[in-house]
């Protein structure tokens, strides 16, 4: 699904008269608060405040509500964990999403990255096709590793990512942690259980039960996992510092 199709989605969605709207990331939610001002929005996205979602978190003030993921924070945290895991880096890469990063938030990153003495290039993707050539654009600037920021596209694209990574023998850094368990080196935040299990169903029971989204606070995660896989760091023959494997809350050997 590409992000122009978003909006005849949405109207179509409407169309139907569901009791509730799911959707994931600032583009398709933007395009169904176009389509519906009445429908009671559930959003799982990066900063619902900060791009503007919604009101507050604590009374978003319209038809939408939902989980914020706390990406914006988490990209950094997740940049200084493979600054870590790769010891001496001095070139890396960020794989970023057109519609859902910043270049405010990549700013921040890159200034991150040189106050720890490296330099970050940006690789930018707006459609599937255009992941594995965006990694090989970064091997080919001399990155040492790759950090995957958070992003519905490229999640849904990470096994070409992992795949391409490993055949590259190139370190990349992860938003989910069972993208880690799927195969990827090192991966670090919240499960996509916890936000969709726990946190999105028990708002979408209270809106079925005819709670207010615009009454319904904003959720946020509390538990964030790192994951590494010695595996995969043993295929592409890279080896993490012990320190940071000790403080893994799981490791695959």
């Amino acid at each position: 699904m590409r992000t122009e199709q978003f909006p005849d989605i949405s109207v179509e969605l409407v169309k139907a008269r569901p009791d509730v709207i799911f959707c994931a990331g600032d583009a398709a939610i933007r395009a169904v608060q176009q389509a519906t001002a009445t429908i009671p929005i559930l959003a799982v996205t990066d900063d619902m405040l900060g791009s503007g979602l919604v009101r507050s978190l604590a009374w978003p003030g319209s038809n939408t509500t939902g989980v914020n993921i706390l990406a914006t924070s988490l990209d950094g945290k997740r940049q200084e964990i493979l600054i870590e895991a790769v010891p001496g880096l001095r070139q890396m890469a960020a794989l970023a999403e057109a519609n859902e990063t910043t270049p405010r938030h990549l700013q921040v990153l890159q200034d991150a990255a040189r106050a720890r003495g490296a330099e970050l290039s940006v690789h930018w993707i707006a459609k599937a096709e255009e992941v594995v050539p965006a990694i090989d654009a970064a091997k080919a600037s001399d990155a040492w590793a790759l950090n995957v920021l958070s992003s519905p596209l490229l999640v849904a694209n990470r096994q070409a990512i992992i795949e391409r990574t490993a055949q590259l023998r190139l370190p990349a850094m992860y938003q989910w942690p069972e993208i880690a368990e799927e195969g990827g080196l090192v991966a670090y935040g919240p499960r996509l259980i916890q936000m969709f299990r726990q946190l999105g169903r028990r708002q979408l029971v209270k809106l079925f039960r005819g709670v207010k989204p615009a009454d319904l606070p904003v959720e946020q995660p509390t538990q964030f996992d790192l994951v590494i896989n010695l595996r995969t760091a043993k295929a592409i023959g890279h080896e993490i510092p012990a320190g940071l494997v000790l403080r893994a809350d799981e490791v695959i050997e």
